[in-house]
């Protein structure tokens, strides 16, 4: 492939580069104007790292093609969780709110799960019907993050603040063990569980229909291209992150805007590569890959992010605000009896999928409303 190509391939991660340089340069001048000013330098620079974040996904896509499911969907899923833990990390420099970690992870597993996961079954189902999976990947998956959530967002409530530090260390230690184990299952005697024997009628329907994941001569390159690509871009990610989390904390002072808008935003620059590939495969009847998207991507959202935060809590010797209000509890324990449910018979529908969408609506609801 001639460098040529590779430039106008990549050219929204390298249209990128300007933008955070203008952004170096022009930090103070829009800080000095109005609130307006900042929010819609912020909304453009979160437009730009959606774009980088997609190309991310993209290039996580074609060495999930080299290597198949479930590797596949977990490089995927894996990318975005870097995304999340990165541009939380940088933002957190810039918010004082104790429970923007605790937000985030809670938006992540309402958009993972009832958006992505409701909104692909409700397409997927009115196009193709019943949609077939393997049944013990939802189990897996629905087990596992209640656990995850229970751990390190339910029983904190109840844990003296004095303790805080010994149980934040418990945490990050059963975290890593969960998905030590997870990763174990997933690659190795039980991948099966993360996988689904599709009819060769349907392969041949899943290749030739849709878009393309990746264009033939991206397919056949070297994996180091996509490799240094991701790596590049997420390096681009954080720097923009840095400066739209200036912008955004600015534009929004004083506005009376919900306190967990910061945590949505960057739950959604996380999702949205995952969204469209969730999307593609739906509409091509693959509802194992999208149930490996949207549910390993909430796993590994809470499995992840809670022992890096959880470590930077210790080393900083501030405590974030891990438990969640009776609100998100509630809606955590519906969405996951929900998704064990829906999720039991390995076959996915449009009702099914309705009735996720249905409360990935009350969760903005809720978010607006302020609970």
């Amino acid at each position: 492939m001639s460098i040529a190509t590779t430039l106008k391939q990549e050219r929204m991660l390298l249209a990128a580069v300007p933008c955070a340089a203008l952004a170096y340069f022009a930090e103070h001048a829009v800080m000095e104007q109005s609130k307006a000013v900042s929010f819609i330098v912020a909304a453009a620079l979160i437009g730009v790292i959606i774009l980088v974040s997609m190309r991310v996904a993209h290039h996580a896509e074609i060495l999930a093609a080299k290597v198949g499911d479930p590797y596949g969907t977990m490089i995927l899923t894996l990318s975005a969780v870097a995304v999340e833990v990165l541009i939380l990390a940088i933002i957190m420099q810039e918010s004082s709110s104790p429970t923007l970690v605790r937000d985030t992870i809670y938006s992540a597993v309402m958009i993972d799960i009832n958006g992505i996961l409701g909104l692909a079954a409700l397409l997927g189902g009115l196009k193709h019907g019943e949609q077939p999976y393997n049944d013990d990947s939802g189990k897996t998956y629905g087990v596992m993050i209640l656990t995850a959530m229970g751990i390190s967002m339910i029983v904190p409530e109840f844990i003296p603040g004095e303790s805080w530090h010994i149980y934040s260390a418990f945490t990050i230690c059963a975290m890593i063990v969960l998905y030590a184990l997870f990763l174990k299952m997933q690659v190795g005697p039980h991948s099966y569980f993360f996988s689904y024997s599709y009819p060769r009628s349907e392969r041949k329907k899943a290749t030739t229909s849709g878009t393309p994941a990746a264009e033939p001569d991206e397919e056949d390159g070297p994996a180091t291209k996509s490799i240094t690509v991701i790596l590049l871009g997420v390096v681009i990610i954080g720097v923009l992150a840095e400066f739209m989390s200036a912008f955004l904390g600015h534009g929004l002072e004083g506005s009376g805007a919900p306190v967990a808008l910061m945590a949505v935003v960057v739950a959604t620059i996380s999702a949205a590569p995952e969204i469209m590939t969730a999307m593609r495969s739906a509409l091509r009847n693959r509802m194992q890959s999208v149930v490996n998207i949207a549910m390993g991507a909430s796993l590994s959202t809470v499995i992840l992010t809670v022992p890096v935060m959880e470590a930077i809590a210790l080393y900083t010797g501030q405590p974030f605000i891990m438990a969640m209000t009776p609100v998100q509890t509630v809606m955590v324990f519906i969405t996951l009896i929900a998704a064990a449910i829906n999720l039991n018979d390995g076959e996915t529908n449009a009702i099914e999928g309705m009735t996720h969408f249905i409360l990935f609506a009350t969760f903005i609801m809720l978010l607006f409303l302020g609970l």
